[in-house]
């Protein structure tokens, strides 16, 4: 079962077809990685989180100035948001006051901390990557 969705989630997310692929594939693989011996009981999960995810992630990942950074199943972004500003909001980004940045996550998914980690602190616990940034294709 784990073998199946990985190759489904592999073809949908893959580099060549999506802009936000490389990262998406990064977090796939470590979850393969984990489920492949996994002998316990499952329950059934949302899998709509994975698409949303690469959904918010696809929606900004061309857009100049921003500094995109993944830490955990967040997406954080900073530099330039405020030129972005409404293209953010619509992609379901939110303002975070006390970082100072602007933050993606499902609605069903909530922090329990009520933002009382530093990015430093994230960063620590749940690990950082920043997706390759991806220009434009250009039109001769």
């Amino acid at each position: 079962m784990a073998k199946a969705a990985y190759r489904a989630a592999a073809l949908k997310y893959h580099p060549d077809i999506n802009a936000a692929g490389e990262e998406m594939m990064k977090l796939i693989n470590e979850a393969f990685e984990v489920l492949e011996n996994f002998t316990g009981d499952v329950k059934e999960q949302d899998v709509s989180y994975g698409a949303a995810v690469n959904d918010a992630l696809n929606a900004i990942i061309r857009l100049a100035g921003l500094d995109i950074e993944i830490c955990g199943a967040w997406i954080w972004v900073t530099g330039d948001t405020r030129t972005h500003k409404e293209a953010l909001k619509s992609a379901g980004y939110r303002w975070a006051s006390k970082k100072l940045s602007w933050y993606f996550r499902p609605a069903q998914y909530r922090s329990r901390s009520r933002g009382k980690y530093t990015m430093d602190d994230i960063r620590t616990t749940y690990g950082s990557a920043r997706p390759a940034a991806q220009s434009q294709p250009s039109i001769h």
